[in-house]
Formats: structure tokens, sequence, C-alpha cells
């Protein structure tokens, strides 16, 4: 009888959403992104009805299918399948799905998927992973579909094709050629685990060495001495040397892009899952003690848009990286289990803060779910705006949140 007691008042101290109080900030998060995506599914139907009538974009109606941002005039603004963002929106309707078990969100997160299709044999870009794996890798994840798969395997393909054995890494960008002649960006380490999962499937460990050998050669070129990341590492295709060191988005070739830092940890510690190669490991915890000690890092953990920028404190913050940074802080404390406790405290503060501070209001802002991202401040593109990749990681982190708060319930 009393312990029936304490767990009734524990379950009244967590607002009746569940009996674990851990989960109390995710299960008020997902119910919030459950009406918001639901309104933004309606807001997205509404902007290809408009796209489709709209005349003079007709030869575009087929190509505008998924959310990315908004328009300066807050319209909603959809990307064609081709676009590196295309497949975080069905990413985020299998997370609903994943989380609810709500076959409403199953068949939406199909159809979202679907329309970007055709980008498994698209050779022309490197984002592979973030298209077809953040859609169609959670959703053969989650469904088991086998034409999924095969167009997962294809996907791996066809990213295999820009790899380069001189310079060990896959090529990033075809454009901007008089600039760069073969440019590798930090961000192409998130691209590595779809090629993991196609040898994990196929037995072909083709994919896995490419993957192996971009991350080594990453490792060795793209990071200074203090663990911050260049954006943009150019190489001499005929002897693999580094040609020059720049950036594209961040403040200048010298500064730490936020973003930049985020994708560099969680690519790596996902690096280090697929493989366990200790030397993986250590390039993440050195990442993570990079961000975690700068001290333009605000006290609420929501970087500025770059750890340089000039004019900080008035500077945009980009929630993008935080998300992309929480996310892969629950993962690392999966693997590090001398500092987990550290990681674990930092992603909860930084989904706290972006829950109470930086989270839409309900039925505004097209359905997005965070506010104050910034895509490209040098290009003054998306520049304190809701993103998609935003709520994708926001969702991602708050599911691993709640998986290591169930493994810590098994454990007691």
């Amino acid at each position: 009888m009393r312990i029936r007691i304490e767990v009734l008042l524990l379950m009244f101290a967590c607002g009746f959403e569940y009996v674990s109080c851990h989960e109390t900030i995710v299960g008020r998060n997902f119910a919030f992104a459950e009406k918001q995506l639901r309104f933004g599914l309606t807001e997205v139907e509404a902007a290809r009805r408009v796209k489709k009538n709209c005349k003079s974009t007709q030869s575009d109606t087929l190509k505008m299918v998924n959310p990315r941002s908004l328009n300066p005039d807050r319209t909603l603004h959809l990307v064609a399948s081709k676009d590196w963002t295309s497949g975080f929106f069905p990413g985020e309707l299998w997370y609903m799905y994943e989380y609810t078990g709500d076959k409403f969100w199953k068949k939406k997160a199909d159809e979202s998927t679907k329309l970007i299709k055709q980008e498994q044999w698209n050779g022309k870009t490197h984002d592979m992973g973030f298209k077809m794996y953040c859609s169609y890798g959670n959703g053969f994840r989650l469904t088991q579909n086998q034409q999924y798969k095969k167009i997962l395997i294809q996907s791996a393909k066809t990213l295999s094709s820009r790899y380069n054995k001189k310079v060990g890494c896959l090529r990033s960008w075809d454009h901007s050629t008089n600039n760069w002649e073969y440019p590798v960006i930090i961000d192409n380490m998130l691209n590595l685990e779809i090629l993991f999962w196609a040898t994990s499937v196929t037995g072909d460990s083709s994919y896995y060495k490419i993957a192996v050998n971009h991350a080594k050669t990453t490792a060795k070129n793209h990071f200074r001495n203090d663990y911050s990341s260049f954006h943009v590492v150019d190489y001499d295709t005929i002897t693999g040397n580094v040609i020059k060191k720049t950036t594209h988005q961040g403040f200048s070739d010298g500064s730490a892009w936020a973003r930049g830092q985020a994708w560099g940890l969680y690519g790596f510690t996902m690096c280090y899952r697929e493989t366990r190669n200790p030397e993986f490991l250590e390039q993440a915890k050195h990442i993570a003690n990079y961000i975690f000690t700068q001290s333009n890092l605000p006290k609420d953990l929501i970087p500025y848009w770059d750890f340089n920028a000039p004019n900080i404190p008035n500077e945009p913050r980009d929630v993008s990286a935080a998300t992309v940074i929480a996310s892969a802080l629950y993962e690392l404390s999966t693997f590090d289990r001398e500092n987990s406790t550290v990681y674990i405290n930092r992603a909860n503060a930084i989904i706290e803060n972006l829950t109470t501070s930086y989270r839409s209001e309900p039925r505004q802002n097209k359905g997005f779910l965070l506010l104050h991202s910034t895509g490209s401040k040098p290009a003054n593109v998306e520049v304190d705006v809701p993103l998609v990749y935003a709520d994708y990681y926001f969702l991602e982190a708050l599911l691993r949140k709640n998986k290591l708060g169930k493994a810590a319930e098994n454990i007691e």
C-alpha cells in the first residue's frame, strides 16, 4: 500500500503525463508537436495547392515537396526534392509515429517520404544521408518496408560515386568551381550514416570503408589544435593534399561556425557507434569539450551562429546548432561513461531552455516547432527563422532522452 501511494504521489508531481518525472518534458513537447505538426500539415498542403495553381511556376509544381523555413514575407518556404533539407520533414513525421504509435503519422510520413523517391539517383549532391536516411532510413527502421530498403541501398550507391580514393573523402559540392577544386564540408560527416547502414544490410564492406576513410581524413584535416572545426577544406585531386581551409557559412575562415561544431560532434559520435574506433570517440569528446568551454557560449547553451561572431551578444542565435548538439550529447553519454552525467545534464538544459524560450506559439509560424535558427548569416539568408532541421533534431533529441530515461528505470 505504501509503495502504491508513493507511485500515485509521483504521478501527481509529474502532471499525470508520465510516471517518471524525467519524461514530463518529453511528453509535453510531443503533445505540442502533435498539435503543431497537424496544423503544419494543413499549411504544407495549402502551400502546395498555391504552387499548383500558379501558372508562372507550373513547371515547378511537382518539384516543391516539403517545408524548409519561412520566406521573408512569412509564407511557407517549400523546397524541391533535390534540396538538402527535403528529407527532414518526413523524418519528423516518422519520429511522431515512433513516439505515438498513431498510424495517422505513419501514413503522412509515408506520403511525404515518397515525394523524394527520385533522389536515390541524384549523384550531383553529397546530401544523400540528410535527404534519404532521415526519411527513408527512419521509415525502414520503423516499418521494415522492403521498398524503402531498396531505395536506401541505391542511395548509398549513388553517394559512393562521389568518393575520391586519392583524397579519401566524399566530394561535397559541385558548384563554385572557381573557389574550390574538391571541397569537403564538415556537414558531410552526417551523410556517412547511410553508408554504414548499407554495409550492415548488404554485407558489402566498400560502403563502410568509404565512411571510415572520410571520417579519418576529416579528423586529420578539418580540426584545429583546440578541436574547433573549419567549415570547408579544399583538396588537390592529384596529390590528395590540402589546398586551403576556408568557410562558406561561418564568420571567417578562422572562426568556429556553430552548426559546424555541432555537425562534427554528432558525426564522430555516430562514427564511433558504427565502428567502435576509439579515435572517433576521442574526437567527439574533444569537440564537446571545445563547445562547452567557450566564453561566448550563452548561459542557456543556445549558441550564437558563430562562436567568433564580432558583435556578440548582439548576434543571432542558432537553435539548429543547439538541437544537433543536444541529440549528439545524449548519444555520446552512452559511450563516454566517465562524463555521461555531464553530457546528459547539458543536453537536458538545452532541451529545457528550448522548450521555455524558443518554441513557437501554437498554430503559428506555419507549424514549425522552434524559432530563432540561422541558416547562412554571411549570405543573410534564413536568419532568425524556423528551420526544419532544427525541428527534426529536436524531436530526435527528445526520443533519445526518453530512451535514456527508460533505460535508467529498468536498471533501477
